[in-house]
C-alpha cells in the first residue's frame, strides 16, 4: 500500500514537472518570437513544489524539448536534466526565496535595456505602472551571474513585480508564467512609450502623479471581476 501511494505521487509529481516544462518551453520561445530576447539570451524558471525548472545554459529554445528538463532545488543543486542551468540562477532563486513567485521572466528587451542606461526609475507615463507595484526602479549595474546582481535586484524589486536591471535587461516575476510574462511585455511596452515621447525636441512627457497611481491601483485590483 505505503510502496503504491509513493508510486502514485511519483507519478503526479513527474506530470506536473512534465506540464509545468511544456508550458516553460512555451513561455521561453514567445520571449524570442515577440523580439524580447535574442539569441540564447534571458531566461525563464517556473517553481512546481519544491523544484525550480529554469531553461539551460547556451542553448535555443528552438532546440529544446520535453527530454530537456533542468530542475534544481530551491539551494541551487540539479536533481534533473543533464545540461548545465543559466548563468542567471542565483537570480532566479533569490526571487524564489524572497517572494511568492510562482514564475520569473528575464529579458534583454531593446527598449526596457536601452531605458535602463539613462534613468534610476522608468517616469510614470502610464497608469499601468500600478500593475507593477509602482514606478519601476533601475537595479545598478553587476556582472550576471553574481551574487551583486542578484542582490541589487531584489533590492529594486522591494514592493514591486518588475525592475530593470542597469544596461542588461529586465526581470519579472508573478504567480504563473502567464503573469510574469506579461508583466514583462508590459515593461517592454511603457519602456517604449516614455523613449518615444522624450524624444520630442521641445516637449517634455505629462507624467503620472501619486494620487494618481493610487487611484488606479485601486481601479486595477477590482479589474476583470464582475460587479456584484
Amino acid at each position: 500500500m505505503a510502496e503504491d501511494s509513493r508510486r502514485g505521487q511519483d507519478e503526479a509529481s513527474g506530470a506536473a514537472v512534465a506540464g509545468a516544462w511544456d508550458a516553460l518551453l512555451e513561455t521561453a520561445r514567445r520571449t524570442v518570437a515577440d523580439g524580447l530576447v535574442v539569441g540564447t539570451s534571458g531566461n525563464v524558471s517556473v517553481r512546481v513544489g519544491d523544484l525550480v525548472l529554469v531553461t539551460p545554459s547556451g542553448v535555443p529554445y528552438s532546440r529544446l524539448g520535453a527530454d530537456d528538463v533542468v530542475a534544481v532545488d530551491l539551494d541551487g543543486r540539479r536533481v534533473r536534466g543533464a545540461l548545465p542551468p543559466t548563468s542567471e540562477l542565483p537570480l532566479h532563486l533569490a526571487v524564489y526565496r524572497s517572494t511568492g513567485a510562482g514564475a520569473v521572466v528575464h529579458t534583454h528587451a531593446v527598449y526596457a535595456t536601452a531605458v535602463s542606461t539613462l534613468v534610476d526609475e522608468l517616469p510614470p507615463v502610464h497608469y499601468m505602472t500600478a500593475a507593477l507595484g509602482g514606478p519601476v526602479r533601475t537595479a545598478p549595474y553587476a556582472l550576471y551571474g553574481t551574487p551583486e546582481l542578484a542582490a541589487h535586484t531584489l533590492a529594486a524589486l522591494t514592493d514591486r513585480t518588475a525592475c530593470l536591471m542597469r544596461n542588461h535587461g529586465t526581470i519579472a516575476y508573478g504567480a504563473t508564467l502567464e503573469q510574469a510574462y506579461d508583466r514583462t511585455a508590459q515593461l517592454e511596452w511603457m519602456c517604449r512609450v516614455w523613449l518615444t515621447a522624450s524624444s520630442h525636441p521641445t516637449l517634455t512627457p505629462t507624467l503620472l502623479t501619486d494620487a494618481q497611481l493610487t487611484e488606479a491601483t485601486a481601479r486595477l485590483h477590482t479589474y476583470g471581476h464582475p460587479h456584484p
